[in-house]
């Protein structure tokens, strides 16, 4: 009888923390959903906002609604169905559609450094350089390069064999926990091209941080003091994020799988697949005076 009671008091437990799980993630879904709805509409409706930088950041917040769509429904839906279940078309729809968006928002994040660059470091030529074509064709080049970099990964990743179990120590189906269900020496590839995706995005921050560097070095040579605290106010956040998912992205990816999972592994991948999500919008918005502006231009009743 003590044994049934407390098999009950587990399986009473498991069934709170599994609410829990779905009502945590669905305010957190709610409200990226709404901060990058906001986003979207301020930019798009607001034509003071019609510039490259803030089409950049429009495209960042219809990747980061994709991202978050891609993981936290299905996760949400498992909990409150008590189960763990997906199936492997689901699961090859998650990785292409996963890292197809992830692709497509660290190309947007480096164009945006870019964009930064040539505004504070060459004032002059911005508008030759930036003007609305280039924009068009870079933003269209980040996602072509979020698709490339998906079909990459999801046919290395899925051409394997799986023999290791159908079990993924994870709430999506993450790759490198993908991996230690192979049961051949092929998933080495994919392993290789992971590491090798890790590196470039590694290449590409230092790109960003150099980039940023000379962007400090202009902003201090401003003589108005209003001027650099407008530089500065729209390079940290920015800095912020990439730095963010740089980190947190290399950690998940390189970091040695381990036979058993750790809550260290969960919190990384909450971090950079669904807080990011959440917390661009916030950090984008929280100190820019015009999307601030436009935000109450847009919700005013009018």
């Amino acid at each position: 009888m003590t044994q049934e009671l407390l098999s009950e008091v587990v399986l009473k437990i498991i069934r709170e923390l599994q609410i829990l799980h779905f009502v945590v993630f669905l305010v957190i879904y709610l409200a990226a959903l709404m901060e990058n709805l906001l986003i979207f509409m301020a930019i798009a409706f607001d034509r003071h906002l019609h510039t490259p930088m803030y089409f950049f950041l429009m495209n960042l917040s219809i990747v980061d609604l994709g991202s978050i769509s891609v993981i936290v429904p299905k996760s949400m839906a498992n909990s409150l169905m008590n189960t763990r279940s997906i199936s492997y078309a689901g699961c090859v729809a998650q990785v292409f559609f996963l890292f197809f968006l992830l692709g497509a928002d660290f190309s947007l994040l480096i164009i945006m450094a870019y964009d930064r660059y040539v505004a504070i470091c060459r004032p002059l030529r911005y508008e030759t350089i930036m003007n609305s074509r280039a924009s068009v064709q870079m933003a269209a080049g980040a996602w072509i390069s979020g698709i490339l970099y998906s079909v990459l990964h999801t046919r290395n990743t899925f051409a394997l064999t799986f023999c290791g179990g159908n079990m993924v120590d994870q709430f999506f189906c993450e790759v490198p926990q993908l991996l230690k269900l192979t049961c051949s020496d092929s998933y080495l590839s994919e392993v290789g091209v992971l590491a090798f995706s890790v590196c470039l995005a590694l290449g590409c921050f230092v790109f960003i941080i150099v980039s940023y560097v000379q962007i400090f070095k202009s902003v201090l040579r401003i003589p108005s003091e209003q001027s650099r605290h407008k530089a500065f106010s729209t390079c940290l956040p920015h800095l912020t994020v990439v730095s963010l998912f740089v980190c947190t992205g290399a950690f998940a990816y390189l970091k040695p799988t381990s036979s058993s999972p750790s809550a260290l592994d969960l919190v990384v991948a909450v971090l950079y697949s669904v807080l990011l999500p959440i917390m661009n919008p916030i950090i984008y918005s929280m100190r820019n005076k015009e999307i601030k502006a436009a935000l109450r231009r847009l919700t005013v009743c009018r």
